[in-house]
């Protein structure tokens, strides 16, 4: 399995044209399918969108009082974002040693596909560092972490291995109970999803997903991960190229609206979230 690409970017305009680039394709998650059970499909709340579908960007607002409704979401670059929540709890997406955080979070989260993914070195205060694998393939990481107004948990997934083999339970997706809010974090995922790991993640209102479609999950596999989501907002990450990103794009806007944002940062509340699933690109790679 080829290593990460370890790059940041800017601010970038999407452009105009589009070139086709081969995919792996995967092998698909092997667990049979479990019908849901009420529990798991309640972990998060249903979408409610009581007013016009709006955005809000956070442009040199970083340090600004977050309504308690609200989450702010800033993408770092590859597939670190930081979220905040309304009492200042700072979470890092994949934290690692190659792209930088400001600050010091109060979460981390990893996942060691590539070390672009984690780090053997995580500023120890750090209160909490979740990592994505367990001891080993037979013991998964399982978290279920509260601190102050955000909960955070994971469900474990499987990854492809150095030798082009299956690492079971190597990878997580995290889900972060924030604001009355389910956000998804996807991770290195190499796999499309079962039913029963649907259901552990439950209803989710905003997901961050890895759409290279080569290193992580094929580009159709990630579509049916994301129709079966059913996320109102997906946010794109681990794309490395703009046209990459536009491939993936062009994909979605059969069933999803597409907005470019100029800003790496937004705000999302539940009652803003899009009426209709929307592709939400932050600037940066």
């Amino acid at each position: 399995m080829a290593a990460c690409v370890h790059r940041l970017a800017g601010v970038f305009a999407v452009p105009a044209a589009l070139l086709t680039l081969s995919s792996l394709h995967p092998a698909r998650a092997q667990t049979p399918p479990a019908p849901a059970k009420p529990e798991m499909t309640e972990n998060c709340p249903g979408l409610v969108a009581s007013a016009a579908p709006r955005l809000i960007p956070a442009a040199f607002r970083e340090l600004a009082a977050l309504n308690p409704d609200q989450v702010r979401i800033t993408y770092n670059g590859h597939s670190t974002f930081t979220i905040e929540s309304p009492q200042q709890v700072r979470i890092a997406t994949d934290y690692n040693d190659y792209v930088h955080v400001p600050g010091v979070p109060d979460i981390v989260t990893m996942n060691h596909a590539h070390d672009t993914h984690y780090t053997d070195r995580p500023d120890p205060r750090i209160k909490y560092v979740l990592h994505g694998w367990g001891p080993s393939e037979s013991q998964p990481a399982r978290h279920d972490v509260t601190f102050k107004d955000v909960r955070v948990r994971n469900v474990p997934t499987n990854i492809r291995n150095w030798a082009g083999g299956t690492e079971r339970n190597g990878n997580s997706i995290f889900i972060f109970e924030i604001a009355n809010m389910c956000i998804a974090h996807l991770g290195h995922l190499h796999h499309t999803l079962n039913q029963q790991q649907l259901n552990e993640i439950g209803r989710i209102d905003a997901v961050m997903a890895a759409v290279d479609g080569n290193l992580t999950l094929d580009l159709d596999g990630m579509v049916e991960v994301l129709h079966s989501l059913k996320a109102p907002l997906v946010i794109p990450m681990h794309f490395f190229s703009s046209f990459t990103l536009r491939r993936f794009l062009d994909r979605m806007r059969q069933d999803f609206e597409v907005e470019a944002s100029a800003l790496p940062t937004t705000v999302i509340s539940k009652t803003t979230l899009p009426e209709k699933p929307k592709v939400l690109v932050l600037p940066g790679y």
